[in-house]
């Protein structure tokens, strides 16, 4: 078993801590956070230790969960790093992309691995058709919540888009060519509302658009590809895969078959994987696990965060 430490305790590191308690991989060392009277009350309410220093806490363990604001990402990681810890931190990885190369020099100095808390690429709807993603050419996202004052000290790009970004970046193996986009602030300070099209060099466009003051949430993309269509809802948890084939010889009467207008016929056919029920935050954190025990790259690197980050920071740059 790892030890593992979690800076910051607030509403997603108290779920951190309970999954590591349970996770069979780590053995929860204890925690740090800034707020003396958050640490009193988390350690009271759940028995775990608080630690008197960010110092102390690295100091002890072997893993750092990093589960503080953007804006802390960088210095925490970089005091764990150049200790030779480990680092799990959640998305974005840094505030800045330079922050962000500046870890991926400082962990391959000091020989760490480290994973970004990007957790859809764990969402068993996501991991259920991932396979069947084969160069898409039209990815189409809506990523719509309803006004949480949490997360808003940071554009709804790095909040809430970047997790699209994200799986945009590990399906589409191209650079990205063009970046168009748009954002408007209506309740906090920085962006609520943003759309963008992302252009990359294969041709492939995505369209992507967040809100975190909508009346309903959405985390939905669509995949268009050659002869398929491909639907992931995040927030339900299911797939489908709605495929074009050419017409058989003797199709099946109740067969749906669609013809254009060159006369060439094909037919659908509809799939919905088995979607398989899974806690997403630890499996990314039991996969994060293995990566260092087998000496493996982790699922989410520093180095994916980092172009995931860079993406959002030219999305920003727009408006």
């Amino acid at each position: 078993m790892l030890k593992v430490g979690v800076l910051g305790a607030g509403h997603l590191g108290k779920i951190h801590l309970r999954l590591l308690q349970q996770s069979d991989k780590y053995e929860l060392i204890g925690f740090y956070d800034p707020s003396k009277e958050n640490a009193k009350n988390v350690a009271k309410e759940f028995g775990y230790t608080s630690f008197e220093t960010i110092e102390a806490l690295i100091e002890a363990v072997e893993v750092v969960d990093i589960v503080t604001p953007t804006l802390s990402h960088f210095d925490c990681a970089k005091k764990a790093i150049e200790k030779g810890k480990h680092i799990f931190i959640e998305k974005p990885i840094t505030k800045t992309v330079s922050e962000a190369e500046i870890l991926k020099s400082l962990a391959r100095e000091n020989n760490t691995k480290g994973q970004v808390g990007h957790v859809e690429r764990f969402n068993p709807a996501f991991k259920a058709v991932k396979d069947k993603i084969d160069s898409p050419m039209f990815i189409e996202c809506h990523r719509l919540a309803e006004f949480n004052p949490r997360g808003t000290d940071v554009p709804v790009v790095l909040d809430l888009m970047i997790h699209d970004i994200d799986i945009i970046l590990s399906v589409v193996k191209s650079n990205v060519k063009n970046i168009h986009a748009s954002g408007v602030a209506v309740i906090s300070d920085t962006p609520d509302i943003a759309n963008a099209r992302i252009e990359f060099e294969n041709g492939c466009v995505a369209n992507l658009t967040a809100s975190r003051i909508s009346m309903k949430n959405m985390r939905k993309t669509r995949f268009f590809q050659k002869d398929a269509y491909i639907s992931v809802n995040f927030l339900s948890k299911e797939s489908e895969v709605v495929r074009m084939k050419d017409v058989p010889k003797n199709p099946d009467e109740f067969a749906m078959i669609l013809q254009n207008a060159e006369g060439v016929k094909k037919q659908i056919y509809f799939e919905n994987p088995e979607v398989e029920n899974n806690n997403a935050i630890l499996d990314e954190l039991e996969t994060f696990a293995d990566a260092i025990k087998n000496n493996k790259t982790p699922i989410v690197t520093l180095s994916q965060a980092t172009e995931a980050l860079r993406v959002a920071q030219m999305i920003i740059d727009c408006f």
